[in-house]
């Protein structure tokens, strides 16, 4: 962080107007630094901004330098000669090379106490500098770097005129700095293909020099923590330039033994992790293998630490246990001399999955290693079969152990301890558990139906037996497993689910959190209650008696839709209880819209699938009271709570007629005596019969408050949000119900047509070119959709003549275009 000096009085006039001398750039540095002002920043930035591109920058950076100034004059200094040499190499004459790098080494030896943002970015300058001469012209550049930094008496002859400090300790962390950020310099940095391929290859070389200094800093008694923790450093960042895994193969054990140290124990981890992680690892299989022994030897430290309840420990050591495993998951498997190390592996891994403690307040560690299971379990299934049995002999007894753990750690705390945790440690739970079910779902492809059996078993253990302790933890559990796989998994030919469906109504769903997993693990089997409508009595009621609860609205009202959807055609015996529960939660579940879009899209499957007869009548009971708070609400005065009531019922009303079209029940039912249902002869419904043989009830309700719908559009005309909803409903009516939504062609058009005539809307747009879409091929239909068509392009080329709402006109084009286009085609 820069430090907050105050500026030497007035710092001077704007910058931008200022000539480009060193009193002037560090005036603008001032301004930039600490004037209060963000615009006179902004103009010292871009004045500072040109001032480093320009050629007298690689003159005033070293004036820039001097120990007199403070460290954010200096910081911009090394800055600039970072940004020069980068990017503006070819200023400089090839004899000006050697003195700029001799300039660059002694600076670096002033600042090698500090301040350390100086230092760091004086390193990296001279490191663009290596990259841009190496190797013809800077053959050796590690081993004059080390030589540059030996804390002995300079030799006056030497050509790097570098002053020693008296420092060893600090020329030290001075030059592991520079032989860190040389690596990273050479990943960072744009270079061509062919010069980036020279350069790797230069840099490979000098590890020859790099490696034994790291390895005698490591195991020299006379290191401080200080410097073995940027000799790790430095290490890591040279095994990012595919250094052989051979060749680190001592630092790497020096690595491990840093590990026991708390100082070194973050830097080591890193170190190892990058070190193993590399893909070009499995060349060396033997350094590889040689590994293995190490990481299982951290088994031990691993255990105390999560005893201890040590986070940071058992997160590090497990971070190196997956690296090992994962990434070189199939070569160690291919590995059959070493079958039992790799399975220890795999073990310890299994113990970091199940590290004691609640994700994520008391650990943090389980969900490192979810990846690791399924890349294991990937690379077994894909050997030949005969050798994928002896593997799975071996594992499929670790995967069921997984299953266990797994299902353990989604357990929930206790009640008084979840109700203490913060809103973003339930957060971080919830999609822990989603991440864990995504594995269960994983693993059933290795152990297939035995995991139902097996889980069932034990659910049955739970509830059947008065011996079990009635832990609600481990019955939600169990649930979650199946839900789990039951959610993706075709179940449907499981013999354990009818079992599964009996034990169900013996839960007892007064817990909360247990209720709602039985809610969605019910959610999960409507398929199969589909396929066994018997067991729905059973069931059914469990769900509404969810229902009823308050804070089960959301899975109950998702299981229900689930139900109503997949069951539709055996719920009519039920068809009463639901929908008189419905109605109750829907006065208490007003305020959230979703629940209410999701239970009215249920309700018009349930409603879809009931004798033609019923339909009516039913529809009618559950939309009147909603019909009547519109009526009320559409004689109101304008506020903002009056249209937020206004969209919500247009709203459910739109969600009800998605989903109501006795045109599935009658195509489902193709086949049989009879493809449609007969017509009833009522004579509430004005749908004739020449229009159709089938009765559309969608048709007769919106006939029915068509009136009562042109009197809210007359009042809220300019409020799109109004507008919008109002459009929502006939647009699903017509996408659901299609050609059978003829009837209301004729009125829809033309209060279409006033509504845009009167203030264009791209909503009404919207509506118009479905409708084109589907009825301007159709003759008796024609002249309407002609109108219609008219009217919009009449009023969009008023709009485009008057230059009024010019915006508003090109965004209506388009939808204008798509209406004219499908009237042309019919």
């Amino acid at each position: 962080t820069l430090s907050q000096m105050e500026p030497p009085g007035n710092p001077g006039g704007t910058p931008v107007e200022l000539e480009l001398t060193l009193e002037n750039v560090e005036s603008a540095l001032y301004q930039l630094y600490f004037d209060p002002d963000m615009e006179h920043k902004n103009v010292a930035q871009k004045w500072l901004t040109q001032a480093q591109a320009s050629a007298q920058a690689w003159h005033f950076c070293w004036a820039l330098l001097s120990p007199d100034k403070i460290p954010e004059v200096q910081f911009f200094g090394a800055s600039t000669l970072h940004t020069k040499i980068s990017r503006h190499w070819s200023d400089l004459a090839a004899d000006q090379h050697e003195s700029l790098r001799t300039q660059l080494l002694s600076h670096i030896l002033q600042f090698s106490s500090g301040p350390k943002m100086v230092l760091t970015r004086l390193c990296v300058a001279l490191a663009s500098l290596a990259l841009n001469v190496i190797p013809q012209a800077w053959s050796q550049p590690v081993a004059d770097m080390v030589r540059a930094f030996q804390p002995h008496k300079p030799d006056p002859e030497d050509g790097s005129g570098a002053k020693a400090s008296q420092d060893p300790h600090t020329h030290c962390l001075t030059l592991l700095e520079l032989l860190t950020v040389l690596p990273e310099e050479f990943q960072s940095s744009r270079l061509a293909q062919a010069r980036r391929g020279q350069l790797r290859e230069a840099l490979a070389g000098e590890w020859a020099v790099v490696c034994p200094l790291l390895r005698q800093l490591m195991q020299s008694q006379d290191s401080s923590s200080q410097v073995k923790e940027k000799v790790l450093k430095c290490l890591s960042s040279w095994v990012a330039l595919d250094v052989p895994l051979g060749e680190i193969q001592e630092l790497l054990h020096d690595c491990f033994t840093a590990l026991s140290d708390p100082e070194l124990f973050d830097a080591a981890v890193e170190t190892v992790v990058n070190a193993i992680s590399q893909p070009d690892c499995q060349r060396y299989i033997n350094a590889l293998l040689s590994l293995m022994p190490l990481v299982l030897g951290l088994y031990d430290q691993l255990k105390t630490a999560a005893q201890d309840g040590d986070m940071e420990t058992s997160h590090g050591i497990c971070r190196i246990a997956v690296a090992l495993g994962e990434t070189h998951s199939r070569v160690l498997l291919e590995q059959v001399d070493h079958w039992q190390e790799y399975l220890a592996l795999v073990n310890m891994i299994l113990f970091c999955t199940g590290i004691p403690g609640h994700y994520p307040v008391n650990e943090t560690t389980s969900s490192l290693t979810l990846t690791f299971w399924y890349t294991l379990q990937d690379d077994i299934l894909s050997f030949e079969e005969e050798k994928q049995c002896v593997y799975l002999q071996v594992y499929r007894p670790v995967y069921f152990q997984l299953v266990d753990v797994l299902l353990h750690k989604s357990h929930y705390p206790s009640q008084e301890e979840y109700a203490s945790w913060s809103s973003d440690d339930k957060e971080q739970f919830r999609i822990y558990r989603v991440d864990i079910s995504d594995t269960l779902m994983y693993v059933y492809e290795m152990l297939g139906a035995e995991l139902l059996s097996n889980l069932y078993e034990r659910l049955g253990r739970l509830l059947m037996d008065p011996q079990q302790s009635a832990v609600w933890q481990d019955t939600e559990a169990l649930l979650f497993g199946f839900q789990s796989i039951a959610e993706t998994i075709d179940v449907n030919y499981s013999d354990v689910i009818p079992g599964l469906i009996g034990l169900i109504p013996r839960i007892n769903i007064s817990n909360i959190l247990l209720a709602d997993t039985v809610m969605y693990t019910i959610g999960s089997l409507a398929e199969w209650l589909a396929d066994h409508p018997v067991m729905l009595g059973g069931i059914l009621p469990m769900v509404l008696q969810g229902l009823a609860k308050p804070e089960l609205s959301v899975s109950s009202v998702s299981t229900l839709k689930r139900i109503c959807r997949e069951c539709r055609y055996d719920l009519g015996p039920y068809a009463q209880d639901i929908l008189t529960v419905s109605q109750v939660r829907h006065r208490e579940i007003h305020s959230n819209t979703s629940q209410c879009m999701w239970l009215m899209q249920g309700l018009g499957f349930l409603l879809s699938a009931l004798p033609s007869e019923e339909i009516l009548g039913r529809l009618h009971s559950l939309i009147t009271p909603h019909i009547q708070q519109l009526d009320t609400l559409a004689q109101q005065e304008l506020n903002p709570t009056n249209k937020q009531s206004i969209i919500h019922i247009v709203g459910m009303l739109a969600s009800l007629f998605t989903t109501l079209d006795i045109n599935r029940q009658a195509d489902c039912l193709e086949g049989a005596a009879s493809s449609r249902l007969p017509v009833p002869q009522s004579t509430q419904n004005p749908v004739s019969s020449e229009e159709k043989q089938q009765t559309s009830y969608v048709v007769v309700v919106l006939q029915q408050v068509f009136t009562l719908i042109q009197t809210i559009l007359s009042k809220w005309l300019h409020d799109s949000e109004v507008v919008e909803a109002v459009c929502g409903v006939f647009d699903k009516s017509v996408r659901t119900l299609l050609h059978d939504f003829g009837p209301m062609v004729p009125q829809l058009g033309e209060m279409l047509g006033e509504i845009y005539s009167a203030f264009p809307q791209a909503s009404a747009l919207d509506l118009a070119r479905q409708m084109v879409h589907i009825f301007a091929g159709e003759e008796h239909h024609i002249p309407h959709i002609r109108s219609l068509t008219e009217v919009l392009t009449s009023t969009t080329l008023t709009i485009f003549q008057q230059g009024k709402k010019r915006l508003l006109a090109v965004k209506t084009c388009p939808h204008l275009v798509m209406c004219c286009r499908g009237m042309e085609s019919s």
